[in-house]
């Protein structure tokens, strides 16, 4: 059980073309906070959205200091976005959110509540998505891949909305890794973790910036960040491959001692080109897609770049942080 003193919550809210929401997500933050009775700061990042975001959160900061946002440079993807926030809060706890409102804040109650029951990690596990039959399918068949495929338990059906507790939070900023799957990284630090379910509703505003290229991009990511199997795979393939080849071989020289007249040609000779180039292609694309993941650590470049923060929290949790690059993790 955690102590029962008033906490602090740290919301991280991330946003790309998603300036209508941000009234909305306020209020509906504020009415929630206030509801469970804790201190709080709402962390908003604006990464790099061509609309008029950042405009609305200076007014909302100047307005509210309880209200911080971070400017990135350009668009650096959620992931970085949420490690952006997660840099600076100053909360017991944080949340995760996407700024388009599919996470519900209300929902924030009860992963308080199973906090205080002495969770560290509560995230929200998605039932049923309010979409299309195809967005419905797609990911609920990802995660069960993912979690078949991975060498870390997955939670099934669990995107980046969570509660997430001060030492796990400390725990994900010292990673090193650019590639970064925060969700993955979640389940990998271990922790008490507890799923509540709830229905994801359907955007209240504009369209989804993601298209099947993202989505498959983003399984990709997935699975090459938290999983060997793929060359498990080809290295069985392989096998398979040398142990037809030696039998059909084998074969080849009896049919030629027992039947001297057998037929050849060809046709056959351009299949087995074919199949065997079509395993090499996959091999070399397997093993390319790692050795990018290895590429993109070892430049070491900033995680992303701020352009400027509005009510710039002076944090007691970032205290090992250099001072010189707290603006380009």
């Amino acid at each position: 059980m955690k102590e029962n003193k008033r906490k602090k919550i740290s919301a991280i809210v991330t946003l790309y073309k998603d300036a209508p929401a941000i009234p909305f997500m306020y209020k509906r933050l504020l009415k929630t906070f206030r509801k469970i009775k804790v201190d709080f700061e709402i962390i908003f990042v604006n990464d790099g959205s061509p609309d008029n975001t950042e405009e609305i959160l200076r007014k909302l900061a100047n307005k509210d200091k309880r209200v911080i946002a971070i400017n990135h440079s350009r668009n650096f993807s959620s992931q970085m976005a949420f490690t952006s926030g997660m840099k600076i809060a100053t909360g017991d706890a944080v949340v995760l959110l996407d700024g388009d409102l599919q996470d519900p804040p209300e929902l924030i109650e009860k992963f308080y509540e199973k906090w205080l029951g002495g969770y560290d990690v509560v995230y929200g596990e998605r039932i049923k998505r309010v979409t299309t039959p195809v967005l419905q399918i797609g990911p609920k068949i990802f995660y069960r891949i993912f979690r078949t495929l991975s060498y870390i338990e997955i939670p099934l059906d669990a995107g980046d909305f969570s509660l997430i507790d001060r030492k796990v939070v400390d725990i994900l900023n010292l990673m090193p890794e650019r590639d970064r799957f925060i969700r993955g990284l979640r389940a990998w630090v271990g922790f008490k973790q507890i799923g509540v379910p709830y229905v994801r509703p359907e955007r209240m505003f504009g369209s989804s910036t993601n298209n099947w290229r993202k989505n498959l991009a983003w399984a990709r990511k997935g699975i090459f960040s938290f999983s060997y199997v793929p060359l498990e795979f080809m290295l069985y393939l392989s096998l398979v491959v040398v142990v037809f080849s030696f039998l059909g071989i084998f074969i080849q020289v009896v049919m030629r001692f027992l039947f001297p007249n057998t037929p050849h040609g060809i046709s056959t000779i351009i299949i087995l080109i074919l199949f065997l180039g079509g395993i090499q292609l996959l091999a070399v694309s397997i093993v390319g897609e790692y050795i990018a993941k290895i590429f993109e650590e070892v430049k070491q470049r900033p995680m992303y770049v701020v352009k400027s923060i509005f009510n710039k929290p002076k944090s007691k949790y970032t205290k090992t942080e250099k001072v010189d690059r707290n603006d380009i993790y």
